[in-house]
C-alpha cells in the first residue's frame, strides 16, 4: 500500500518546482520587474497551495540571487547589478570562447544534431521576432555547444551566466521593439561550421567575436567598454 507521507512529499516537491519554474521565468523575462515585492500569501492563493512550497521555491530563487530578503523580512525581486556588468561581460565573452573551442575539439556526431536542432528553433524565433523565444533558444543553442565540449564545470558556469543575462537581453530587446538582426543566425551557422570542421582557432575567434558584439550592443545601454583579452 502506498505510503501517504511519501505521496504528500512528492506532491509538495512538484509544487515547489512549479512555483520555482514559473517565478524564475517571470523574473528573467521581466514580467516581474526588478525591485517589485514578492507576497507569499498572494502567491499561495495564485497557485492554490500552502505557503510551505512557496517558501521553498523562494529560497531557491534567493540562492540564485534573483530574489532578496530584506531586513524587515519582506521579499523583493533583486535589482540588476549594472555597476558589476563589466565583470559579467568579461566572464561571458571568455566562456563563449572556451566552450566553442572545446566543442570543436571534443564534439561527437550526436552533439551536432542537438546543436543544429537548437539553431533551427533560434532561427524560427528570429523570423517571428519572438523576443522571449529568441532569448531562450539562443541560450539553449550555446548550452548545447558547451555540453559538446565535455567539461561539466565550464558548461555549468556558462549556463549560470546565460541565465543571469536573460534580464539584460530582455531590456535590450525592449529598447528596439523586440527585433533582432538576422546576422545572429548567420553567426551561429559559422560557429557550427567551425565546430564540425574541428577548427579550434576559428571556433575560438568566432566565439569571441559573437560574444563581444552582443556585449558591445548591450554595453551601449548599460556599462563601460572594458574587455578582458586572454590568449588560450
Amino acid at each position: 500500500m502506498p505510503d501517504p507521507d511519501q505521496a504528500i512529499e512528492r506532491k509538495r516537491g512538484s509544487g515547489v518546482k512549479l512555483v520555482y519554474d514559473l517565478l524564475r521565468d517571470e523574473i528573467l523575462d521581466l514580467k516581474l520587474a526588478p525591485g517589485s515585492a514578492i507576497d507569499e500569501v498572494a502567491l499561495a492563493a495564485r497557485f492554490g497551495m500552502s505557503r510551505t512550497p512557496i517558501r521553498e521555491a523562494l529560497v531557491r530563487l534567493v540562492g540564485e540571487g534573483l530574489i532578496e530578503t530584506l531586513p524587515n523580512r519582506s521579499t523583493m525581486v533583486s535589482n540588476i547589478d549594472f555597476l558589476g556588468m563589466h565583470a559579467y561581460f568579461d566572464a561571458l565573452v571568455l566562456m563563449y570562447r572556451v566552450t566553442t573551442r572545446l566543442a570543436a575539439q571534443h564534439h561527437r556526431a550526436e552533439d551536432l544534431i542537438d546543436i543544429r536542432a537548437h539553431q533551427a528553433e533560434f532561427s524560427a524565433a528570429v523570423r517571428t521576432q519572438d523576443a522571449l523565444a529568441m532569448i531562450a533558444t539562443n541560450a539553449a543553442f550555446h548550452s548545447a555547444i558547451a555540453a559538446a565540449g565535455r567539461n561539466a564545470y565550464y558548461a555549468g558556469f556558462f549556463d549560470r551566466l546565460l541565465g543571469e543575462g536573460r534580464r539584460m537581453l530582455r531590456l535590450y530587446y525592449q529598447s528596439y521593439d523586440d527585433r533582432l538582426p538576422s546576422r545572429f543566425v548567420d553567426e551561429h551557422e559559422e560557429i557550427i561550421a567551425a565546430i564540425e570542421a574541428r577548427d579550434v582557432a576559428a571556433a575560438d575567434r568566432l566565439g569571441k567575436a559573437h560574444g563581444e558584439q552582443i556585449v558591445e550592443q548591450i554595453g551601449r545601454l548599460l556599462t563601460r567598454h572594458e574587455r578582458l583579452d586572454i590568449d588560450l
